[in-house]
């Protein structure tokens, strides 16, 4: 056996639930174990072990990817009313997703893994589509009460240096409802432009943004405005790259988005950017196949799956069933982590095993070994599908060959 490749300083490892959690320690045991010499500090990002420590290990993750500066993670899940149910939870807690990238203050970069044999189902993209999304805020972070009858509900705002309140009127209910209160910052929504400019600029792939100004003329208005004055900061550097930026009303741009051949990087606000990101995952042929990385404004890097636990392959898993289970978007999770810190390293040889690593996953799905939901989308067909752990295995076996 060769020797092993060293990975020079920590990575931050949050576990995840369900199925992903399966697959994770699989991926750990076959795919990188074997190969590189990896110091992880390991945060259990499980259900109940988040309830049992009130949440506190969220925050003690996002803060050691703050520390060690690269991080990677497993799915989790977000509680509603039957996980708290079904899992004895103590409350509804937070996505800890949402959690993270509150405290890093990042946005989320995703961007689709592209193979010959899985055609896109939107047939006009012919170029990844990469979606940058805004990280912070908005229903994220909004507080919200059910109305149990007649009242007023307001915003009121309070100046903090003692200046004089301000209250605006939401709704006069005359019996039950609902209301929801949400906010952003103008420091992060530049954080978030900064970093979609960036990124576009190191692409050199054209920048599209939308909103809904027309309708929330204040709110959506603040992001249009904030984002085109660090574009006119960046004009410079965009005539050099060759590249534009274009602003769309929202329901404009994915009407466009879909016409389009693809190449650009679409900044969406942070709903926006949850549901298109899942559109884009679709249309290139499934959420099995889509990188996501979170990147803060100081270079901080957090990368994981941009799909769920995969709930009901699980429960298959605990009735002994097998399943077949996309791995990559996990694995690709890892190869992205495990490339930022040879980057940041500066160890080529670091980068040279997570790249050879998407390389073989790449070549072994256009070989015609894949899991059941490529297998149905695949071109040209395959007569037969790998299960969970014979996808891991047989990419397993191709690395130790092209290494």
């Amino acid at each position: 056996m060769a020797e092993l490749i060293k990975v020079k300083n920590p990575i931050v490892e949050m576990d995840g639930d369900e199925m992903t959690r399966i697959i994770w320690q699989m991926i750990k045991e076959k795919l990188l174990f074997p190969f590189i010499d990896i110091d992880l500090k390991y945060y259990d990002l499980g259900m109940k072990h988040r309830d049992d420590t009130d949440d506190k290990v969220t925050v003690d993750a996002a803060n050691a990817i703050t520390e060690y500066g690269v991080g990677v993670k497993c799915a989790t899940i977000t509680p509603n009313a039957d996980r708290v149910k079904e899992y004895s939870l103590k409350k509804m807690w937070v996505s800890p997703n949402a959690t993270i990238r509150s405290i890093l203050d990042g946005t989320v970069f995703r961007k689709p893994i592209i193979m010959k044999n899985i055609p896109p189902g939107v047939t006009a993209w012919k170029k990844p589509i990469t979606i940058g999304r805004h990280a912070y805020g908005d229903i994220y972070k909004c507080v919200e009460y059910v109305v149990p009858g007649a009242g007023t509900a307001e915003i009121v705002f309070t100046p903090a240096d003692g200046g004089e309140k301000k209250s605006l009127l939401i709704h006069r209910y005359e019996g039950p409802g609902v209301v929801m209160g949400m906010h952003n910052t103008e420091k992060s929504i530049r954080s978030f432009a900064k970093a979609c400019i960036n990124y576009a600029l190191s692409e050199k792939i054209d920048i599209w943004f939308g909103t809904k100004d027309t309708i929330s003329k204040l709110y959506h208005g603040f992001f249009r405005d904030v984002f085109a004055d660090e574009v006119s900061k960046a004009k410079a550097q965009f005539e050099k790259a060759g590249i534009s930026y274009r602003y769309l009303l929202i329901d404009d741009a994915v009407a466009q988005i879909v016409k389009s051949p693809g190449g650009m990087m679409w900044a969406c606000m942070n709903y926006d950017g949850d549901v298109m990101s899942d559109m884009v995952a679709t249309g290139f042929g499934s959420l099995g196949l889509m990188t996501s990385v979170l990147v803060s404004p100081d270079g901080k890097f957090e990368y994981e799956a941009a799909h769920g636990t995969v709930t009901r392959h699980y429960y298959e898993h605990l009735k002994g069933n097998t399943t077949s289970t996309n791995s990559i978007a996990s694995i690709f999770a890892w190869t992205g982590a495990i490339a930022k810190r040879g980057e940041l390293d500066n160890t080529p040889a670091v980068v040279k095993f997570a790249r050879t690593l998407e390389q073989t996953i790449v070549d072994t799905v256009e070989s015609g070994i894949m899991t059941k939901d490529l297998m149905l989308i695949a071109s040209p067909a395959v007569s037969k599908y790998a299960q969970t752990g014979e996808f891991i295995d047989a990419v397993a076996e191709r690395l130790k060959k092209a290494l």
